[in-house]
């Protein structure tokens, strides 16, 4: 049918075609004109790689453009940073910066890096330094170099103006709430005791604990709710609200943040809210963090609840992390375990320790595999026989989890297989069929789970969970936006649960392991765990390793200078 800169920047304001993404200008200069001016442009556009543009602008300039042309090394500058980002990174030292430049070819790292600062297309940051200079604009001694840290006591970090500024605003809201004080209406709740202890004393609260952990800001809200005060409970995805059942009253951020579900806005558009609950908080990337926090009220508690161990947000920044790294505001642990032998191995995953279990139900089962192929074949035999004959789980109830989207058995080679088995179809719809289980991304690291139910000239028409209404996806977003849903990498199943998971780990899988990702997989079965495992003792490694890879973010010492602040 159809196939401003932020209070620590050291640089001023990105000038138009610089910093702002994208290729739209002021209506005089079209986007072939603006091309035409500085080709390099190209790669403000997602999905264009460095070589693609250069590709471009040799065919328009001919032997004016080389390696070291400023046009070029700006753009690069800030791709680097775009592709930081989506790894999961608000900013990069400086050195890393000037090593992805010299990777492509730039002949001065270093001039190319001091030409991007002056010219706005990237901010400098130095936040460790509170000197007289803190305030510095890069180019007053005259060469517009970008600054070092003096004796390297202090890195020197570059970032884009749009994360900058999110985690600029996000810090001084969680400062806001947190300076909230005791609230004598708190010691009537009934909820749970140490949470309620903490939310009477300060207005932002962190609560921590594993899935069974979830009742507990959920009773707050309940106790909230009895002594009249206006609260909300809000999740990740709409698997995660359907699964705390219709007395939670839940609403996904996406829906709060909206105006789609919840309380509504007051005459200050602030959420009308006394009490805000805000589970599977590690999910926030930086962005949505800031525009939730901008929207609480003064005097609203705040409780950021969720599972330190798993794997950070699919956008970029590590709110919960650096919240909980900076002890701005009172912690509570939960002390309830997560119960059953899927608990259990999860528990010793999240220690680094990866330990047998006694799986009598057959709750945790092992399936040796030698090589990516015989991977697929024994996940779609899983899925399509074993789990339901075996533990009567419906096949639409087993969710199919690996490491990413590429490989011999990433997402794509799993979603052929899968969808040849349980719906086999030539693909009419731009690669889909009437009944496909497909994940749509709406926008970047919130996948919503559906099944395609039609299609026309509008596009790609899909009945997706927790929308009352098909959702229709344009025929030039299909393939940016719908991918095949019966296997999804773990970034995004996190925040969800099934009845049944499939973890797949062939032997090409192993370098993209981490003890967050074993433990964010693992624990999105409720019943039933299926590990087809053919990565060795890698997977042991993994879990004995580091608890995540790092990522550069500024909001931890963002956060750590704001008592000092305030007392100046």
């Amino acid at each position: 049918m159809w196939g401003g800169a932020p209070r620590r920047a050291r640089a001023g304001a990105a000038p138009p075609g610089r910093g702002g993404g994208g290729l739209a200008g002021p209506r005089r200069h079209t986007a072939a004109e603006r091309l035409r001016e500085d080709p390099w442009l190209l790669l403000s556009v997602p999905g264009v790689r460095p070589e693609q543009a250069d590709a471009f602008a040799r065919a328009l300039l001919g032997a004016d453009c080389g390696p070291g042309d400023a046009r070029r090394t700006d753009a690069l500058v800030g791709w680097l940073l775009e592709q930081a980002a989506l790894r999961g990174h608000t900013a990069l030292d400086a050195p890393a910066v000037r090593a992805g430049l010299a990777e492509r070819a730039v002949p001065d790292p270093a001039e190319a890096v001091r030409h991007a600062v002056a010219e706005g297309a990237v901010l400098v940051f130095h936040d460790e330094d509170d000197g007289d200079d803190a305030d510095e604009e890069p180019g007053e001694d005259g060469d517009g170099a970008a600054p070092e840290a003096e004796g390297g006591t202090s890195p020197v970090l570059l970032g884009l103006d749009r994360y900058a500024l999110a985690e600029e605003s996000l810090a001084d809201g969680l400062a806001r709430l947190a300076r909230s004080g005791p609230e004598p209406r708190w010691a009537e709740a009934a909820g749970p005791p140490e949470l309620v202890r903490a939310v009477a004393a300060q207005g932002l609260v962190v609560h921590t604990g594993g899935e069974a952990a979830r009742a507990e800001p959920v009773a707050l809200a309940g106790a909230a709710r009895a002594l009249g005060l206006r609260a909300a409970v809000a999740v990740h995805s709409e698997n995660g609200r359907r699964r705390l059942g219709p007395e939670a009253d839940a609403v996904t951020v996406a829906a709060l943040l909206s105006g789609a579900a919840g309380p509504g806005r007051d005459e200050d558009g602030m959420l009308a809210l006394d009490l805000l609950v805000v589970l599977d908080a590690p999910q926030l990337d930086v962005e949505a963090a800031a525009m939730l926090v901008e929207s609480v009220p003064d005097g609203c508690r705040l409780v950021l609840s969720g599972d330190p161990y798993v794997l950070p947000s699919a956008g970029a920044g590590r709110v919960f992390g650096d919240l909980l790294a900076a002890r701005v505001c009172p912690q509570v642990a939960s002390r309830v375990p997560d119960a059953g032998p899927i608990g259990e191995l999860v528990s010793g995953i999240g220690a680094g320790e990866l330990s047998q279990v006694d799986a009598p139900g057959r709750e945790v089962v092992i399936v040796p595999v030698r090589d990516a192929g015989e991977a697929v074949h024994r996940t779609v035999q899983l899925v399509a026989d074993s789990v339901p004959r075996a533990l009567g789980v419906p096949v639409e109830q087993t969710q199919v989890i690996t490491v990413g989207h590429g490989g011999s058995a990433g997402t794509r080679a799993l979603n052929a297989a899968l969808k040849q088995r349980l719906n086999p179809g030539p693909g009419r719809f731009g690669g889909f069929d009437l009944g496909d289980r497909v994940a749509y991304a709406r926008t970047p690291g919130r996948t919503v789970q559906g099944r395609v139910v039609s299609a026309d000239a509008e596009g790609l028409h899909l009945d997706c969970e927790g929308q009352p209404e098909r959702v229709v996806v344009p025929r030039d977003r299909v393939e940016s936006a719908v991918r095949h849903g019966w296997a999804l990498t773990a970034h995004q199943a996190a925040g969800m649960r099934w009845p049944a998971a499939v973890v797949v780990l062939p032997g090409d899988a192993a370098g993209g392991l981490s003890r967050a990702w074993v433990y964010t997989a693992f624990g999105r079965g409720e019943r039933h765990l299926s590990v087809v495992h053919g990565v060795d003792q890698a997977l042991a490694r993994a879990v004995a390793g580091p608890a995540a890879p790092e990522r550069v973010t500024r909001l931890r010492a963002l956060l750590e200078a704001v008592p000092a602040a305030e007392e100046e």
